[in-house]
This record gives structure tokens, sequence and C-alpha cells, in this order.
């Protein structure tokens, strides 16, 4: 009786829970469900899978659902629905009485898992704070497998993205751990047209037409790679926190297609150094240009040029060159 009871209040605890998270979603904009791993497959083309047996899995790398369910759970396996709370409980009694409850079932996609069965049982463990449940697990082969970070619809949409770049560009067999990675789906449709247009150039300079493969190749190693490299020396990622190297690829493409439009000379390098002196996000630096932006403004001097003071996702100045 006492453990009946006891399992009564954990799952109004656990629901009273989920109904303030829920709240609090809705007032940031964004979601609190489950992610379905139905959506997960159609946007990632899964095309195989390998049975891995039982072993332990991390709670909080368990972020979805395979069937239904997910409309019962939150995004924390909280429950939502009060139809969840006879079953909820058993299982709530059971951990109380030492029960052992028999593995979880899950597909994996990456570092993350979808549960096939057991749904109450991760809940339960959730809620009680368990680092790590039996699971027997399926992984899910993608060229773009999940990460834990913040999986969600958009980030799924990138997922598929860059699953079907991959297809198109076989670039994670030629060029293993090549690390292209974009905070935003559309950078990987620009990526191709970079490729594209980067062949067409390659085939004048070699006066024959070149293949895919080929071009992906010689773009990736004679142009891609470089400025990444760059990135690296100049540690342009300090200046822009949660973007990736392959955002700021696009961004200082353009900036430097920009640049030659004034002076044909300017490197790719200095494309680099200048998009960071320009762009950069650091607070710091912000602020310096918003002064300097002042001073001009205040002065009328045409000695002082005004800086561009905001970041957006892609650079106003689009480039149409991939060579």
């Amino acid at each position: 009786m006492s453990f009946r009871f006891q399992s009564e209040t954990d799952f109004n605890r656990a629901h009273v829970k989920a109904f303030w998270r829920d709240i609090l979603a809705m007032a940031a904009r964004r979601s609190n469900e489950l992610v379905s791993f139905e959506v997960v497959r159609r946007s990632l083309k899964i095309f195989g899978e390998s049975y891995r047996g039982v072993r332990p899995v991390p709670v909080d790398h368990i972020v979805g659902s395979a069937t239904l369910r997910y409309h019962d759970f939150d995004r924390a396996f909280l429950p939502t629905q009060m139809r969840t709370k006879s079953r909820w409980k058993r299982v709530d009694e059971a951990y109380y009485d030492d029960v052992e409850l028999p593995p979880v079932k899950l597909y994996q996609v990456g570092e993350v898992y979808f549960v096939r069965d057991g749904h109450h049982r991760v809940s339960v463990a959730r809620e009680k704070g368990q680092v790590f449940i039996d699971a027997e697990v399926i992984e899910m082969k993608t060229k773009a497998p999940l990460t834990v970070n913040d999986v969600n619809a958009d980030t799924v949409e990138i997922a598929g993205m860059h699953a079907e770049f991959m297809d198109k560009t076989r670039l994670d067999e030629l060029r293993p751990g090549n690390a292209i990675r974009f905070t935003e789906a559309g950078g990987y449709v620009r990526l191709i047209e970079h490729i594209a247009v980067h062949r067409y150039y390659l085939g004048i300079e070699k006066k024959k037409p070149v293949r895919w493969q080929d071009a992906v190749v010689s773009w990736f190693d004679n142009l891609y790679t470089p400025i990444v490299q760059a990135i690296r020396e100049h540690n342009v990622l300090r200046d822009f926190p949660h973007r990736t190297e392959t955002d700021l690829y696009l961004w200082i493409m353009d900036h430097h297609y920009y640049l030659r439009e004034h002076d044909e000379t300017v490197a790719l390098e200095d494309a680099v150094v200048d998009f960071r002196a320009h762009y950069s996000q650091r607070l710091d630096k912000r602020l310096l240009r918003g002064v300097r932006q002042a001073v001009t403004n205040f002065l009328g001097s045409a000695e002082l040029q005004p800086l561009v003071g905001t970041m957006v996702s892609e650079p106003h100045h689009r480039s149409d060159d991939g060579e």
C-alpha cells in the first residue's frame, strides 16, 4: 500500500512537471514533443540496420519514439496524458519493490535512441534520475548520424540534407572525416552549386569534360580545405559561436566575391581576415563597431568608413562563383 501511495505521488508530480514544461515551451515557441522516429527515418534515408544486442544505454540519449507514444510523453519523457497513469504507476511500484524489469527496445541513430517498446520504463527511469537503462538495440545505418545536441525538427531536416549531400558527392567515402556540417539546411544546396561551378571552370582549364567525382575531390582539396585551414589558423570560429566551419566557408566565399568586385587581387585568406574583422559576433567587437558607426555618423567623415554591424544567416553578398 505504501508503494501504491508513493507511486501515486510520483506520477502526479511528474504530470505537473510535464504541464509546466509545456507552458514554458509554448512561451518560448519551441517544441516539447518527443522526436518521431518515422520523421527521422524519412529525412535521413536509412538504408540498413544491425542488431547490437542488449546493453546499457544513457537515459538522456533517448530522445524519441518509434510509435504513436510520442504524444503521451514530453521531450523529457514526462507523462503528459492521464491515460498513461496506471501503467506508469505499475512500473514505478516495480522499482520500489526491486522487481527486475525486462530491457526496453530501442532504435539507435548515431548517438541517440528511439523507443520501440518501454516508454513507461524510460519515463520512470528518467524521473528517478537513473543514468543508464538496459536496452535491446537495433542500430539504423545512415550517412547522417544524429548527435545528442538538441535533436529537433530543424536539426533532423539539416541531417537529412546532409545525408542527401553525401549521397550526391560521396565525400564520406572519398574524404572520410571531412567534418562538413551546417547549422542551416539550405547550405548543402549551395555547396552542390559551388561544386557544379567549380567543375565548369575546371573543364575550361583542362579543355575537356570533368567527371563529377573528380570535381568533388578537386573542390574539396583545392577550395574548401584551404579556406577551412585559414579559418583555423586565424581562430575565426571564436568570433562566431554556435556556427561551423562550413557555415563560415559559404559566408567567406560570398565576402570574397564582393571584395573582388572592387579589387580582383584579393586572396581568399585576405577575405577570411576581412570577414572576421567586419562580421565578428564577439560582444567586444560588436560594441567597437557600434562606436565606430556612431562616430562616423556624427562626424560625417569620409575617412571613417562604416562597417556592417549585424550578421545574417547568409551574407548579403551572394557569390555565384564556386571556382
